[in-house]
C-alpha cells in the first residue's frame, strides 16, 4: 500500500510539473498575435485533428514538419502552433524557427487556444 502512495505522489509531482512547464511556454503576447488573422497550425496527427480541430485550422503533424513543403504557411501572417495538450506545439515552433520562418508563435493546448479565439473575434 505504501508504494502505491509513492507512485501517486510521483505522479501528482510530475503532472503538476507538466502543466506548469507547457503553460508557461504559451507566448506571453498570444493576445496581440491572435488579433493579426494568424494561421492556425495544429501539429496532432491526422487522425487526432480530424476528432476534433479550431476551424480554419491548417494539419501538419509535427513528425512531418521538418520534411513536408509548407507552402500553406507562407506569406506575412504569423503562424500559432497548437496540439493536444502543449508540447507537440512548443516542438513546432523551434522546427518552424529552423527552417526560416520567423513570426511563430506557440498557442499550447488548442482547445484552450480555440476559446482564446472566440474571445477575440
Amino acid at each position: 500500500m505504501k508504494i502505491v502512495g509513492i507512485f501517486a505522489v510521483i505522479a501528482l509531482v510530475i503532472y503538476c510539473g507538466y502543466k506548469a512547464y507547457s503553460t508557461a511556454n504559451v507566448d506571453a503576447d498570444l493576445s496581440k498575435h491572435l488579433k493579426q488573422n494568424p494561421i492556425i497550425l495544429d501539429v496532432r496527427t491526422v487522425s487526432e485533428f480530424s476528432g476534433g480541430h479550431i476551424a480554419g485550422a491548417v494539419n501538419i503533424p509535427l513528425s512531418q514538419l521538418k520534411t513536408s513543403a509548407l507552402s500553406a504557411l507562407t506569406g506575412k501572417r504569423p503562424i500559432i502552433t497548437c496540439c493536444s495538450h502543449g508540447l507537440r506545439s512548443i516542438k513546432a515552433v523551434e522546427v518552424l524557427k529552423k527552417r526560416g520562418f520567423t513570426h511563430v508563435y506557440n498557442g499550447g493546448a488548442w482547445t484552450e487556444l480555440e476559446g482564446k479565439l472566440a474571445v477575440q473575434k
